[in-house]
C-alpha cells in the first residue's frame, strides 16, 4: 500500500507543497494529507502504467493551475494560481480599479511581505503546481519509454506540462523578481524547479536550490517553451488546453518583459501579426471576434482565446476565489469587491462609443436612506456567471498578442506595422459606422 503524504517545508528561499507520490486525478481532495487511498487520488507508480489513467492524470495537473488550496487546507478551495488569482492579483496591482471592500488592500497599497495571504498562498500554490508538472513529466516519459503510450503521445503531453511549468514560473518572476531591464537580468530570480519532489530524498535536494538570477529563469522558460512548440497542436480549438499557438504566444509575452522585441517579432509572424491587415493565425486560427465581450462570455466558443483556465460549477475557485464572486457587484450575483475607478471610466480618452465601456461594466445602483437611487459604482462585466461561478478565467488572448507585436515594432521603429496592429484592436470595440474609427496614423505617430 502507498502512503500519500504531503510535505511542506520552510526555506529563506522558498515555501512549496510538494504532493508525495501523488498526481491529481480530478478535483482538490477535501480529505486528510495523510490518508492512504483517497478516492480521487493515484500514486505516481501506477497512473503512469495505463493510458486512460495517463489522460486522467494530464486533467489534474490542469486542475491543480485553476483551483488551489488556501492556507494549505484541501476544504479551502480557491481561484490560485490561475484560475482567477492571477487576473484578480494583476488587477489590483494598477490604479484603474478601486478595493472597495479591502479584501485585496494588501495587492492594492503593495504591502507585500512574507507572511501577506494573498502573495504567501499565490508562492505555494505556484510552487505546487510547478511540482504537479514534475512528477507529470516524469511520469509521462517512463510511459512513453515502456510503450505504454505513443512516443508522439507523451512528447505532446509532456510539451502541454512543460507549458504551465513556463507559465507558472513567468508568474513568479512577474510578482517576485525585479523586472529584466534591471541590471539587465542581473537581479535575483526565482528557483527555476524541473525535478519531481516526491521523495524525502528529492526533497532534501531541492531545497539547497538557488535562486539564481533572472536572466538564468528567463532561459529556462524559453527552453521549456522552445521544446513545447513542435510538439503541441497547431490546430486544435481546445483552449483549456496548451496548444503550439498557446506556446508561441506565451513567448512573446515573455520576450516582451525581456525586451528582447526583435524576439517578439520574430514570434508574431508565426500567429500573422506580421500581415497588412485582416490578422488572423494560420496556427490554431486565432482571430478577434467581433464584439470585445465574447472572448469572456463564450469561454471556449469563440475565435479570439488562445488559452484559458476552465472552471464549471462543479470545480471552481468557490466564493472567496472566483472571478464573478469578485468582480460582480451584489446586485448582480456578486460580492462587489473591486470596481472600475472612475478615474479611468469617465477619463477623456474613451471614444463616446465604445462598446468596452457599455458591454465590459456594469452599473450598481441602490437607494440611500430616504429611498432615493443612488450610482455607487461601475463593476467589471467579463464575468457574469455569479450562481454557477463557471465563467473561465482567459490567460492569453489574440488581441494580447497584435497588442505585445504592436509594442515591439513601436519599440524598434516601425510605427507603422504598429498602427495597423494596434487599430485592429481598437476598431473592433466601435461600431462599423462609428465616426471614431481611425483608418490612417496620427500625425504624432507618423512623425515618431
Amino acid at each position: 500500500m502507498t502512503k500519500k503524504i504531503r510535505y511542506q517545508y520552510t526555506g529563506s528561499i522558498t515555501r512549496a507543497v510538494a504532493a508525495l507520490l501523488i498526481v491529481s486525478a480530478g478535483f482538490a481532495s477535501c480529505t486528510k494529507f495523510t490518508e492512504l487511498t483517497p478516492k480521487n487520488q493515484l500514486a505516481d507508480n501506477t497512473v503512469f502504467t495505463d493510458s486512460a489513467q495517463v489522460e486522467l492524470a494530464i486533467n489534474g495537473v490542469y486542475n491543480a493551475a485553476a483551483i488551489g488550496s488556501y492556507n494549505d487546507s484541501y476544504t479551502a478551495a480557491r481561484g490560485y494560481p490561475f484560475g482567477a488569482a492571477s487576473v484578480e492579483q494583476g488587477e489590483m496591482r494598477g490604479e484603474d480599479m478601486i478595493n472597495v471592500e479591502g479584501f485585496y488592500e494588501i495587492t492594492y497599497k503593495s504591502q507585500i511581505s512574507t507572511t501577506s495571504a494573498n502573495n504567501v498562498n499565490m508562492w505555494v500554490n505556484l510552487y505546487s503546481l510547478i511540482n504537479q508538472a514534475n512528477v507529470f513529466i516524469e511520469g509521462v516519459k517512463d510511459a512513453g519509454a515502456k510503450g505504454i503510450i505513443s512516443s508522439g503521445k507523451a512528447l505532446q503531453l509532456e510539451s502541454e506540462a512543460r507549458f504551465l511549468r513556463a507559465l507558472s514560473h513567468h508568474e513568479l518572476l512577474i510578482h517576485f523578481c525585479r523586472p529584466y531591464a534591471s541590471k539587465n537580468g542581473g537581479e535575483p530570480g526565482v528557483p527555476y524547479r524541473e525535478t519531481a519532489m516526491n521523495s524525502v530524498s528529492k526533497i532534501a535536494d531541492g531545497i539547497k536550490l538557488g535562486r539564481g538570477t533572472v536572466a538564468e529563469t528567463y532561459a529556462k522558460i524559453l527552453a521549456d517553451l522552445d521544446f513545447a512548440e513542435p510538439n503541441l497542436s497547431a490546430s486544435s480549438k481546445a483552449v483549456n488546453r496548451a496548444t503550439q499557438g498557446a506556446a508561441i504566444a506565451l513567448k512573446m509575452r515573455v520576450k516582451l518583459h525581456k525586451g528582447d522585441y526583435a524576439g517578439v517579432i520574430a514570434e508574431g509572424a508565426k500567429l500573422g501579426t506580421d500581415k497588412a491587415g485582416g490578422f488572423t493565425s494560420p496556427i490554431n486560427g486565432y482571430a478577434l471576434t467581433a464584439s470585445p465581450d465574447e472572448p469572456f462570455t463564450k469561454n471556449d466558443k469563440n475565435t479570439e482565446s488562445v488559452f484559458s483556465i476552465a472552471n464549471s460549477a462543479l470545480a471552481n475557485g468557490d466564493t472567496n476565489g472566483a472571478l464573478p464572486s469578485m468582480f460582480l457587484p451584489s446586485t448582480s450575483g456578486g460580492r462587489g469587491l473591486v470596481a472600475t475607478s472612475p478615474n479611468l471610466y469617465n477619463a477623456s480618452f474613451w471614444a463616446t462609443d465604445d462598446l468596452r465601456r457599455s458591454l465590459l461594466q456594469v452599473k450598481q445602483t441602490t437607494k440611500n436612506a430616504a429611498g432615493v437611487p443612488v450610482d455607487n459604482f461601475y463593476f467589471n462585466y467579463k464575468y457574469r456567471d455569479g450562481v454557477n461561478k463557471s465563467d473561465w478565467a482567459p490567460i492569453i488572448r489574440y488581441a494580447e498578442v497584435l497588442l505585445t507585436a504592436a509594442e515591439a515594432y513601436a519599440r524598434t521603429g516601425n510605427t507603422a506595422q504598429a498602427f495597423l496592429l494596434y487599430n485592429a484592436v481598437r476598431n473592433r470595440s466601435l461600431p462599423a459606422t462609428s465616426p471614431n474609427r481611425i483608418t490612417v496614423p496620427p500625425v504624432d505617430m507618423i512623425l515618431a
